[in-house]
């Protein structure tokens, strides 16, 4: 499964009401370490049919960014049942992004 863009119109319907955990990335075109995570993400979205994994532009989303505090990117954020049950900022290896899972 690819992953979702995420915006304030579908983030009720895609993370809060998502049957599965989901796997948030908050990230920028312009951001170094969010274009290394990205293909990781892919990964992860091919071979993890048991969870979501959404994207977050925070530019084009600058109002899901301050709801989630964002203060760096990339900020990697685990929701189940509509609560974070973790999150993490910075680029992080595909080990540590599934050991948030």
């Amino acid at each position: 499964m690819n992953p979702v863009n995420i915006n304030q119109n579908n983030f009720s319907e895609e993370v809060v009401r998502s049957d599965r955990p989901v796997l948030l990335d908050f990230w920028a075109p312009w951001c170094g370490p969010c274009r290394m995570v990205g293909p990781v993400l892919d990964e992860i979205a091919q071979e993890r049919t048991d969870i979501k994994v959404g994207k977050i532009n925070v530019d084009e989303q600058p109002e899901l960014a301050v709801q989630f505090g964002v203060m760096a990117i990339p900020m990697l954020v685990v929701m189940k049942d509509g609560q974070v049950t973790s999150q993490a900022a910075g680029a992080r290896p595909k080990a540590q992004i599934l050991a948030m899972l």
